[in-house]
């Protein structure tokens, strides 16, 4: 059965986007009027390694089996699509049109998978045992989820990596890290089954090159655990929101590389936090196989180069996560220190800009 698919956002969603449409659904991209013109008109690129390869392969999403289009945030109803994919990062949502069809979303109660590195405050509240009301400090607006049902929304964890090449045209996405996309199921079965499905379409994958069909990296993993898509969150603190430094930034791989031990204290820090809400240690990802990825991850993440960039908002993982500790009655200094040093960057980004 082909699906359509509607996905806010299509930088990231772009990558997601391209292993759909390889299964023949369709998907919509919302973005906004110039990268809608150009996906319209050319289509978009995917770039990925693939191992053994000295070239990346690229993706035309105009060969695929699937059609994709492109467009604002007017005039879509969310109730004609089968799912819906919020690629957007999470301060985005609270923007001019962005927030009135997101509201739509949530009252369309169609199935919702995010794929923010910030999980939904409604997907939290599928965590048992939290204060809720407590966390929304986090988030940037957390009014924009008051329509969703948490049975109605699921969180795709964005572990794969990709950057849009400065001197591309903005429909080209090149692919970093071609790790899985780790998915939780829904709470309803049926909208599982959606899932699945694409899971099933994007592992049955093969692309021609001129020594034959390959397998392609970046498949999308369906689990029957809720925690599986924060194994993120240690690596986020550990090395993600530590790229934010004084003076500027630094890449992922100095800040987990140039003190390890800190890096391991902190990731461990967050592994045993995640435990102790609820997660298996199984669906949690050990920290020498994340500090092996890292040794690849030779750019800032993007929370260090937005703040560096004056952004006044950005995704608050690390601010989330202190606040789920201090519930616990547990802190890290080095965490503590962080959310302090990201809260001053954004007060001295929000007074330039109003200066």
């Amino acid at each position: 059965m082909a699906y359509k698919i509607m996905i806010m956002g299509a930088s990231y969603g772009s990558l997601l986007a391209s292993k759909i449409l390889f299964g023949g659904h369709s998907v919509h991209l919302i973005c906004l009027p110039a990268e809608a013109d150009l996906i319209n008109a050319e289509g978009f690129r995917v770039r990925l390694p693939v191992r053994g390869r000295k070239e990346a392969i690229e993706i035309d999403s105009r060969k695929l089996p699937g059609k994709v289009t492109a467009g604002g945030t007017a005039g879509v109803n969310p109730a004609d699509y089968d799912l819906v994919g919020l690629a957007m990062q999470e301060p985005q949502y609270r923007s001019p049109g962005v927030r009135e069809l997101l509201d739509l979303v949530g009252k369309s109660r169609v199935p919702c998978m995010s794929i923010m590195n910030m999980p939904p405050l409604p997907y939290v509240r599928r965590i048992p045992g939290l204060d809720y009301e407590a966390l929304k400090a986090a988030y940037t607006d957390p009014t924009v989820w008051d329509s969703f049902d948490p049975e109605r929304l699921t969180l795709c964890s964005p572990d794969p990596q990709a950057i849009r090449p400065p001197d591309e045209k903005v429909n080209v996405l090149q692919v970093t890290l071609p790790t899985n996309f780790k998915v939780a199921r829904f709470k309803d079965e049926k909208a599982t089954a959606i899932l699945r499905q694409l899971e099933k379409d994007i592992d049955a994958v093969r692309f021609d090159t001129p020594e034959g069909k390959i397998e392609l990296p970046v498949k999308l993993r369906v689990y029957d655990g809720i925690f599986v898509p924060l194994a993120k969150w240690a690596m986020l603190l550990a090395g993600n929101y530590r790229c934010v430094t004084k003076d500027g930034m630094r890449t992922a791989q100095e800040a987990v590389h140039s003190d390890i031990e800190t890096s391991r204290s902190v990731y461990n820090f967050v592994f045993d936090l995640s435990v102790r809400i609820g997660a298996d240690p199984k669906d949690l990802v050990p920290f020498e196989k994340y500090a092996a990825a890292a040794q690849s991850l030779v750019r800032p993440a993007s929370a260090a180069r937005a703040l560096s960039n004056g952004v006044p908002n950005i995704e608050r993982a690390d601010k989330l996560v202190q606040l789920i500790a201090k519930q616990k009655g547990l802190s890290h200094p080095v965490i503590d220190a962080g959310v302090a040093l990201v809260d001053a960057r954004l007060e001295a980004n929000r007074k330039k800009a109003t200066a």
